[in-house]
């Protein structure tokens, strides 16, 4: 059986990869990735709290945040579609497009 710290050690990783590559990365697509990573690392918590603790709602609450990811995800995308129409660049950095 493999221990409850097992999991929070690997899900500690994963946020950790997605937090960098949210901080350190331009690349729109490339954020829109690791906000991904992110939610999947809170969802290893969940899943595993939930085994742990002999309880659904752990389970039932990653479901939600797999479908919201799922939405975020084509939101996000449609929103990159939209601006590389306009311009050749997917850089966080450039992007000045949705301000007022």
């Amino acid at each position: 059986m493999i221990p409850l710290s097992a999991y929070v050690a690997v899900s500690a990783v994963l946020f950790i990869t997605g937090l960098l590559g949210v901080l350190i990365r331009r690349n729109f697509i490339i954020v829109l990735m690791a906000v991904e990573i992110m939610l999947n690392a809170a969802n290893i918590n969940l899943v595993a709290f939930s085994h742990y603790l002999e309880s659904m709602a752990g389970q039932l609450v990653a479901l939600f945040v797999i479908a919201i990811a799922a939405g975020e995800a084509a939101v996000g995308l449609a929103i990159i579609i939209v601006v590389f129409r306009g311009k050749i660049s997917t850089n966080v950095d450039e992007m000045n497009l949705l301000k007022w």
